[in-house]
């Protein structure tokens, strides 16, 4: 039988990545990131917010990505998988931690701090994938696309091949399930 070790997190960067390069020089990035739930307090009514905070790391090029285009405060969508381990403290102490090794990366909400114009247009991403948000994220997070050297707009993308209109007039008002 096959097992699944998945995690997907969306929130916020607590803090600016960390990034440094191991001996082979494979780069690799640490972050925070932070989620909240909300729930109602049943003593005295009042909503309570939950915060947790998640040590994910990147690896490769990845890293490298995340290393450049993620910052503190800046929400994001993170895909990977868990991975335990244990240390033991300075003062003896065993310790247990719990890492959240990132596959996938896309940066969420606007363009601030990219460079280029202001917030007007959608999510940035760079796992692939089209515009919009809608569309399944896609396996492994890709280099963003060259920027002019003006450093002016956002990366250009393909326009998708519209479809033609489809005319429903010849259609029965029979509903066919």
């Amino acid at each position: 039988m096959a097992s699944v070790n998945k995690v997907i997190l969306v929130g916020n960067c607590g803090r600016d990545p960390e990034i440094r390069y191991l001996p082979s020089g494979q780069a690799v990035a640490n972050v925070s990131v932070a989620t909240s739930s909300r729930r109602k307090d049943k003593t005295s009514g009042e909503t309570v917010e939950d915060t947790q905070w998640h040590r994910v790391t990147f690896y490769d090029r990845l890293a490298e990505i995340a290393g450049e285009y993620v910052k503190k405060g800046r929400p994001i969508y993170v895909e990977g998988r868990l991975k335990y381990g244990k240390y033991t403290g300075q003062d003896g102490v065993e310790r247990n931690t719990v890492d959240i090794i990132a596959t996938e990366l896309q940066l969420l909400g606007g363009r601030e701090g990219m460079g280029g114009g202001g917030g007007g247009g959608g999510d940035d991403e760079f796992a692939g994938g089209g515009g919009g948000g809608g569309g399944a994220p896609q396996r492994r997070a890709a280099a963003p696309a060259s920027r002019p050297a003006g450093g002016g707009g956002a990366p250009q993308r393909p326009a998708p091949a519209s479809k033609p209109a489809q005319d429903f007039s010849d259609m029965d008002d029979d509903i066919p399930f």
